[in-house]
């Protein structure tokens, strides 16, 4: 009736621009999929995004080598396969997750980023995940998956601004497989007016976001537009609300309407 999740459990060896992590890892894909803590984003619920195309959050057994090079953070990290079964069930990569329960390592997942700090309050940064996803752990038979994406945040001045690309293709190995490739974004914009009401952090925002998960046929698209406004009392902790619509464009554009309330807060 339940899981229990353990998301994070490795040995951590580095030095000053070299590291090794072994045990149960996150792999670099997107900018929450690491630090996904509620007061690191802005929204109640995590972008749509975030669970169609990059499946947040996604852990799993594995390694990962990661340094500096100038103002340039590389990792690579080999993980155990993503479950082929269960991305054909769902229709999109998120329901490969083993989350490091009965799962092979048949092909080994190969997850490469590299992420640019160079200039004050900006991150650039992208990667590259490789696997061939066995179904019902049969080598033989699998899921060929290829993700890419790239991603920006912007924090300074007052000024909040973040975007995310990404996109999933999936070919089948002896196996004729149902999906398609998937696609989508999200940019969000907001302003930090904290000190003109005396507090920690203020910020009222935006987001549009667009996923697509049969790009091939544009038979799947969703887009999203949401408004919303995040106080920050103390850097921890994160009162939340926002207001937005989705339409299903697959679905006579069909429209909803979500309202979101929410307290975040990590420690």
């Amino acid at each position: 009736g339940g899981e229990l999740e353990l998301e994070q459990a490795y040995v951590n060896y580095h030095t000053d621009n070299l590291g090794f992590q072994g045990g149960v890892i996150l792999p670099t894909a997107g900018l929450i999929n690491e630090y996904h803590e509620p007061p690191l984003f802005l929204g109640v619920e995590r972008p749509e995004y975030n669970k169609y195309i990059i499946p947040t959050t996604w852990f799993g057994n594995g390694f990962a080598f990661y340094g500096n090079v100038a103002d340039f953070n590389l990792r690579l990290a080999l993980m155990e396969d993503l479950e082929g079964e269960g991305i054909i069930k769902d229709g999109h990569i998120r329901g490969g997750r083993g989350k490091g329960h009965l799962t092979s390592g048949y092909s080994l997942l190969k997850n490469m980023s590299a992420v640019y700090t160079g200039i004050n309050g900006l991150r650039v940064g992208g990667s590259l995940t490789l696997n061939d996803a066995p179904i019902n752990n049969e080598p033989d038979t699998s899921i060929s998956i290829q993700m890419f994406e790239i991603n920006a945040k912007y924090s300074a001045n007052n000024i909040y601004a973040v975007f995310e690309f990404g996109q999933n293709s999936f070919e089948g190995k002896n196996y004729t497989s149902p999906l398609k490739t998937s696609r989508g974004y999200y940019l969000d914009l907001g302003y930090n007016i904290g000190e003109m009401v005396n507090t920690n952090k203020l910020i009222p925002w935006f987001r549009v976001s667009n996923v697509s998960t049969d790009v091939d046929t544009d038979s799947k698209i969703t887009d999203y537009m949401r408004f919303g406004l995040t106080w920050w009392p103390i850097d921890n902790v994160a009162f939340k609300m926002d207001y937005g619509t989705k339409t299903i464009k697959s679905d006579s554009d069909n429209h909803t309407t979500q309202i979101n309330l929410g307290i975040g807060y990590n420690f």
